[in-house]
C-alpha cells in the first residue's frame, strides 16, 4: 500500500492544473514500513518537454530533490505525472520509460477537471499493476 496525505495530493493537483495543457511531473519521497510506502514529501518539477503527451524531469531540479531527500532522511519512492486528457493509467510510453521496478508511478488524470483521479502503479516491463493508494486527511 502507498499512503499520501491530502495536502500533498492538493499540492500535486494545483501544480498539474497550473501546467495545463502540458503534463506536470515530480518526485515522491518518504519511508518504507514493511510493504507500505508512506509519502512524506512531494516534489514539483518542471516538465522540460512542455508537452501534453509526455514528460521529462528537469535534471537540475531532480538532483536538488534527491539531495533534499538525503538531507531529510527520506528515500525516493517514485515519481508522479499528470495526464491532462487521458485516464489515470500508464501509457505504453510510461511503461517503456519505467526503469525502476521498485518505484511507484503515480498518475493524476485531469480528463474530468471536476473529478481528478490519482492512481499509483507498480510497473515491470509491460505489466502495470495498480497499487492500493490511500489519501489520508
Amino acid at each position: 500500500m502507498i499512503q499520501l496525505n491530502k495536502a500533498d495530493f492538493e499540492k500535486m493537483l494545483a501544480h498539474a492544473t497550473r501546467e495545463l495543457p502540458d503534463e506536470a511531473c515530480g518526485l515522491i519521497a518518504g519511508e518504507v514500513q514493511g510493504t507500505d510506502k508512506i509519502v512524506r514529501k512531494v516534489y514539483l518539477l518542471t516538465n522540460i518537454d512542455h508537452s501534453n503527451e509526455h514528460f521529462s524531469l528537469d535534471p537540475k531540479e531532480q538532483l536538488a530533490a534527491v539531495k533534499d531527500m538525503r538531507a531529510n532522511g527520506l528515500v525516493p519512492l517514485g515519481n508522479w505525472h499528470s495526464h491532462p486528457e487521458s485516464p489515470s493509467r500508464p501509457s505504453e510510453e510510461d511503461k517503456r520509460l519505467a526503469y525502476d521496478s521498485k518505484a511507484s508511478y503515480m498518475i493524476l488524470s485531469l480528463m474530468d477537471r471536476e473529478n481528478p483521479v490519482l492512481n499509483s502503479f507498480h510497473i515491470e516491463g509491460t505489466d502495470a499493476e495498480k497499487e492500493d493508494l490511500q489519501i489520508k486527511e
